[in-house]
């Protein structure tokens, strides 16, 4: 199966008039789609083209639910937000059976919430956040708890004070906002849906939060509500450099940054919430400025790639699978530093299919694909030695984690920041390690 890669030092999502190195292999389920490409040069706009459909009954499955075999049991699992766009810090957390939060790995902008005593050591431990309990929903290092309320740790835009510098906070704390239904963190943005809508706030550098003004982009402007439309009520909401909030009758609406808007605009940024052609929406996943989603048993992606030039694919791509994909998850790709040179580290992808099976594609340098080696993967491959089905599938950089459905947690790559939450810290696995949860 060949999702999202293209052959070369960056990869991005994929077509069919594409360059590969390999084409597909013995798939036994793939999209048909009637696409035209949208790819546009340094954020410019690009023309409409109609949203990709498949010639085979639709798919109307979802993820496998979690049953919890034993305690300790993860229901949900995230990564840590890191403090800006290009810290290569990683972490995750899990949303526990008993209503609290357990994290891992990087911890320089105390990303594990451990306490304002416990320091910013990185750690291959899971550990509890101090203080939360009765938590609904997790987004990143924010928190959702059963009364609506909206606790956030680490760096970020709630935690920025008057004068809009960056400040860290090992404990979560309570942001003044009304009761909430969900919430979603970006690097510079938070939003938060209520009863009266959609709340955001941070720093507008891409008019997420009000319209765009450039002497006054920086700033960190405190929670405003959102012109959303009017609508059936919203089931979801995520956040990077633009805004995603999808609604119970499958209409998703986009507004902020291009890309990753995922359609046409002539603004860029674009403030106004508007409805995205893809439908359907039942999971998505983003970071900055790429994102993917599954519709129907069919991956998407779109965003911004680091090459030279930027490469933008601006609308929603279907991958191709060997069967339905019913969640995704996404890295971007980042300049780093390694030996004073500045180097791209391609981005890299991975999804649960409907049997629960594993696929990863894209960048393997640290064996985060899970194919037992740490060769680029121009075609996705399977993640080996996963003993349950999969729930749900997470990405950092260098590091991939999975939920599976009897509530453990595995994850396999590198470790340099003790993110494979194992105990044991810069001892990478190129096959799926346990994580001892608390």
């Amino acid at each position: 199966m060949t999702a999202c890669a293209t052959g070369g030092a960056v990869a991005s999502c994929s077509s069919d008039d594409d360059t590969r190195e390999s084409e597909p292999g013995d798939a036994g389920w793939e999209a048909s789609a009637t696409t035209e490409d949208a790819a546009v040069l340094d954020g410019g706009a690009a023309d409409a083209s109609p949203v990709p459909v498949r010639d085979a009954a639709p798919f109307d499955g979802g993820p496998l639910p979690v049953v919890c075999a034993s305690a300790p049991c993860a229901k949900s699992l995230v990564t840590t937000r890191a403090p800006t766009d290009f810290d290569r810090s990683q972490g995750y957390c899990v949303l526990l059976d008993d209503g609290t939060v357990a994290c891992w790995g990087a911890n320089a902008a105390g990303q594990l919430g451990r306490g304002s005593d416990a320091g910013t050591a990185d750690s291959a431990i899971a550990e509890r956040v101090v203080g939360l309990s009765d938590v609904a929903q997790l987004d990143h290092t924010c928190a959702l708890d059963t009364s609506g309320a909206v606790w956030c740790w680490g760096t970020g835009p709630f935690l920025r004070n008057d004068a809009g510098a960056a400040t860290t906070e090992r404990t979560p704390l309570k942001l003044a906002l009304p009761p909430a239904t969900r919430v979603g963190m970006g690097s510079d943005v938070g939003c938060a849906v209520v009863d009266d809508g959609v709340l955001c706030w941070g720093r507008n550098t891409s008019g997420v939060v009000a319209p765009f003004d450039v002497a006054a982009s920086f700033s960190v402007l405190p929670p405003r509500a959102i012109g959303v439309p009017s609508g059936a009520p919203i089931r979801d909401i995520a956040v990077g450099k633009a805004v995603f909030v999808i609604r119970e009758d499958g209409v998703t609406l986009s507004w902020g940054a291009n890309p990753p808007l995922a359609r046409v605009s002539s603004l860029s940024p674009d403030p106004q919430p508007l409805p995205i052609a893809l439908g359907g929406i039942s999971s998505i996943d983003m970071t900055s400025d790429t994102a993917c989603a599954t519709v129907a048993g069919i991956g998407y992606c779109w965003g911004q790639a680091i090459a030279s030039p930027i490469y933008v694919r601006a609308l929603p791509t279907p991958v191709v699978a060997p069967e339905p994909i019913v969640r995704i998850a996404t890295t971007r790709s980042m300049f780093v530093a390694e030996l004073g040179d500045s180097i791209v580290q391609p981005q890299r992808w991975c999804a649960v299919g409907a049997s629960g099976s594993v696929y990863c594609w894209g960048n393997n340098a640290s064996g985060q694909a899970g194919d037992g080696t740490k060769e680029y993967a121009f075609e996705a491959v399977k993640v080996e030695g996963l003993p349950e089905p999969a729930a749900e599938v997470k990405t950092t950089a260098d590091t991939t984690c999975a939920l599976l459905t009897n509530g453990k947690v595995f994850c396999w790559g590198a470790n340099y920041y003790g993110q494979l939450g194992n105990g044991k810290m810069r001892v990478p696995s190129l096959v799926p390690q346990e994580v001892v949860l608390p």
